[in-house]
């Protein structure tokens, strides 16, 4: 596979700490000191398939085709509002496409699972040349807003990719350690009379310790194994693009690597952990501002609840579009002197 577009879409409202501050037992020191995070985009007025379907638009934009030429769509989501039908089948409505759709749920590591499916059916399925791959999160929604620990990490937003036949991902591996205890969500289901106990719905419950040590190390050997697979080492590498989860793990997972930090692009100070769309959104930005160059060699890696990780190896082969990067440009600066 090769991709061949990138595009996303956050909402409006930026939520600062100081915002937070206001009521709940937190500072702007506290939760930048410990998480790396400044603000998040929260949706407020807008919409997550609002959001979902931007996104998309503006990758097909960037990769030069149209939802006509799109022969499968494959959303990552935690949860929406639907419980059914699948976000992918409602965003092929919104966009115009024809071509089949499904949901999946690898929770923050969705993206890279994703990828990996859509690898598959650009491999062996003939009639597949091109596939979307949009990641699509609302964890403000599902977050305890009465507990800090949890309620100031996380951010709204989507992002996508399209995705066409290929040989720019050099390796790849998923894997999955069942351990629910260390990071769960649990909602209501309707009432049964052959129920005999009813399961209480319970907002995101998360151990942050135990995440941690599972995200570092995890994180460490899934990289490590990538790299090796795809015969580079290291240094071969111009970037290790992770799951913008904490500063601290990002930190902790170059010092482990030993590599150096400007090979660790991040944004989580502006946007927080935006669950599986976090490393597509820092895709599109680092594709739409320069930054990835043809040849250019990137690691993805995430982790998510399950436990879930995953990682890849890719060979940049996108040319960049001039005029798409300084209309990307100006509009950063634009939105630095809000």
């Amino acid at each position: 596979m090769k991709i061949i577009g990138t595009g996303k879409a956050l909402p409006s409202l930026s939520v600062t700490n100081d915002m937070l501050a206001e009521f709940l037992d937190t500072s702007d020191n506290w939760i930048s000191t410990r998480t790396g995070i400044k603000e998040r985009r929260l949706l407020s007025k807008d919409n997550l398939l609002g959001l979902t379907t931007d996104a998309s638009r503006l990758a097909l934009e960037n990769a030069g085709i149209t939802a006509a030429d799109l022969d499968y769509i494959i959303c990552s989501n935690v949860a929406n509002k639907y419980v059914t039908p699948a976000l992918s089948c409602i965003l092929q409505g919104e966009i115009n496409a024809t071509c089949p759709c499904i949901d999946i749920n690898g929770a923050c590591a969705g993206f890279i699972y994703a990828l990996d499916i859509a690898e598959s059916f650009l491999q062996t399925k003939p009639y597949v040349n091109n596939v979307l791959v949009v990641c699509a999160e609302e964890p403000s929604r599902f977050t305890n807003w009465k507990e800090r620990s949890t309620s100031v990490l996380f951010g709204d937003g989507a992002a996508a990719v399209i995705l066409s036949k290929g040989d720019d991902l050099k390796s790849a591996l998923l894997t999955t350690t069942s351990n629910v205890d260390a990071l769960y969500y649990q909602r209501d289901l309707e009432d049964s009379p052959y129920v005999e106990k009813k399961i209480d719905a319970a907002p995101l419950v998360m151990n942050g310790k135990d995440v941690f040590k599972l995200a570092v190390a995890s994180s460490v050997a899934d990289i490590s194994e990538v790299v090796e697979k795809a015969g580079l080492t290291f240094k071969d590498i111009d970037y290790f693009m992770l799951h913008q989860a904490n500063i601290r793990i990002i930190d902790a997972i170059c010092n482990q690597l030993q590599q150096p930090e400007e090979k660790f692009p991040h944004n989580i100070e502006r946007y927080g952990n935006t669950s599986s769309a976090s490393i597509p959104i820092l895709l599109d930005e680092m594709n739409r501002d320069g930054r990835l160059k043809k040849g250019s060699k990137i690691v993805l890696s995430a982790f998510g609840a399950g436990f879930t990780t995953g990682a890849c190896v890719i060979e940049w082969s996108k040319i960049s579009n001039e005029k798409t990067e300084k209309k990307y440009r100006s509009c950063l600066e634009v939105e630095s002197a809000i």
